[in-house]
């Protein structure tokens, strides 16, 4: 009897365990598959310094909303790059105060993009080499980001290609006769267009140069103007 007692005990204390490992086992699970919510706010127009030696500009940002809850403030319009994911530009406020002025002074900037996952709400920044928060405007295609980026020195102009999940840019070339400091905030050259079939990208420079670049995989190349007429 005292043998089937402990027997008894035993395959108690076994169901037990049992029981609670299927419970922690779905818990981990509806963590795992709970659905984010990710919605924007409404507009709020806002003024930024671009320079201290240029008068503020005028544009608007709006929050981007996590089940609810405001993650971050953006600005401009979301790039979708898969179902699940986006990218969209940061604005942010920044403390100008000196270090004798109680008070704050906030200022609103634009910052980088970020790379939204809908599926686990991640927010991460996008890597983006040698872009420039104020002088470089992005143009999208799928996961490819093209701009007029600026150098280490802050001066030099660079065509720049990147694709993210790439630390090093598949296209770096020096814009000799661009300078940043020769453009107003955003501006160092027009957006870049895109098109497809053949997939190309074409920066368009205000002295009136043209150079046009084909994207195949990782691989970037100058497109001379006898292909680009064909």
């Amino acid at each position: 009897m005292p043998r089937l007692s402990n027997m008894k005990r035993k395959l108690k204390a076994s169901g037990t365990g049992v029981l609670v490992a299927v419970l922690v086992l779905a818990s981990f699970v509806a963590a795992a598959t709970k659905v984010h919510v990710i919605t924007f706010g409404r507009w709020i127009p806002v003024q930024w310094l671009a320079a201290s030696n240029l008068p503020p500009l005028t544009s608007r940002v709006r929050p981007l909303l996590l089940d609810g809850r405001i993650k971050e403030y953006v600005v401009g319009s979301p790039h979708e790059i898969t179902d699940r994911l986006f990218v969209v530009r940061r604005a942010f406020r920044i403390n100008d105060a000196l270090p004798d002025e109680a008070v704050p002074r906030w200022h609103w900037q634009r910052g980088g993009w970020l790379l939204v996952d809908r599926a686990t709400g991640r927010l991460s920044p996008a890597s983006l080499p040698a872009f420039d928060p104020d002088g470089s405007a992005t143009s999208w295609y799928r996961d490819y980001a093209a701009y007029c980026g600026v150098g280490d020195d802050g001066k030099k102009a660079y065509a720049v290609v990147a694709q993210l999940g790439r630390r090093k840019p598949m296209l770096k070339k020096l814009l000799p006769n661009v300078l940043k400091d020769d453009f107003p905030p955003e501006s160092i050259c027009p957006a870049p267009q895109w098109q497809r079939n053949p997939v190309r990208v074409s920066f368009a420079l205000d002295a009136g140069d043209k150079q046009t670049f084909a994207v195949r995989g990782a691989a970037v190349d100058p497109v001379s103007d006898a292909e680009e007429e064909d």
